[in-house]
Order: structure tokens, then sequence, then C-alpha cells
């Protein structure tokens, strides 16, 4: 009987079988980016992919509802207020009534929260350099573009 991957241990396996699936392969590099973000924003700054996002699209926008934030992540809303609240207890966003609909909540950086977003995103600016350096300047425009097709099929869908 030959040896094989599968029977040495700690051999990687053959991935021929699943190399056709697009889905693999995009696994395969979110995973590598995670890494990256966890290195450089996540364990130093404590926040997870999704805070960081909010963080930088309330400091880009000033204020959005929780529902603006449900549609843009495409996150079922009370996931997005669970994401809130826990940035509300880190002192990092608050939530204030409307001036123009007492019913309906803004949610805003707090100065600590605004201080965090433009910190992380000054890091957030150079940090998958190293990821992408196999590529050329012009593959990474077009994986960018082929990606955010993508992300706008899967919402279409």
């Amino acid at each position: 009987m030959a040896t094989t991957a599968a029977t040495r241990p700690g051999a990687a396996l053959d991935q021929s079988a699943v190399q056709h699936l697009m889905g693999y392969r995009l696994t395969l590099a979110e995973v590598a980016s995670r890494r990256v973000f966890q290195r450089h924003i996540g364990t130093p700054f404590k926040l997870r992919p999704v805070e960081f996002t909010i963080l930088l699209l309330l400091l880009d926008h000033g204020s959005a509802t929780p529902k603006q934030l449900a549609l843009t992540l495409g996150l079922p809303p009370p996931n997005v207020t669970v994401l809130v609240d826990r940035l509300v207890e880190r002192g990092l966003v608050q939530r204030q009534r409307s001036d123009t609909d007492g019913r309906a909540l803004n949610l805003r950086l707090t100065d600590k929260g605004a201080e965090l977003a433009r910190r992380t995103q000054r890091v957030s600016q150079t940090m998958e350099a190293g990821l992408l350096a196999p590529l050329s300047v012009a593959e990474r425009a077009m994986l960018g573009e082929l990606l955010l097709k993508l992300s706008q099929g899967a919402i279409d869908s």
C-alpha cells in the first residue's frame, strides 16, 4: 500500500477534488484575510470585522439608523441591535433620538469611538499589503471589482 498524504500524519491533503469550487477558493482567501485582520485590528483593538465596519461606516457618515446598518451589512435587524449594544457598552457608540422622528434612533460615534475608528482606519490602509503582494496592481483592482460583482449578485439573488 502506497503512503499518501492522508496516511502521513501532519501532511496536507490533495485538494484537487475541491479546486473546482469557487466557494472553496473564496474560503481559503477569507481565512488568510481574517488572519491579517485579527493580527492588525482584531486582537490589538478587540474588534470583530463587523464591529470595525460599523465604526468606519459611522465615521464616514456621521450617523446611521440601525435599519440602515442592517441593510448595508446584509444582517437581520436583531443581529445589528446586539452588535450595537456591544459597541455602546464599550463606550464607542451612542444612541440618540432623531430630531425629526422621535421614534427613530440615530447611532453616532462617541469621541472614544471616533478616535478608535480613525486609528483602525489608518491601520487598515496598509494591513493587507503582504496578503496582496503576489498580485499586480491591475490584478488587485480586478479582484476588487470581481468580489464586488459577486457580493452584489448575492444581494440580488
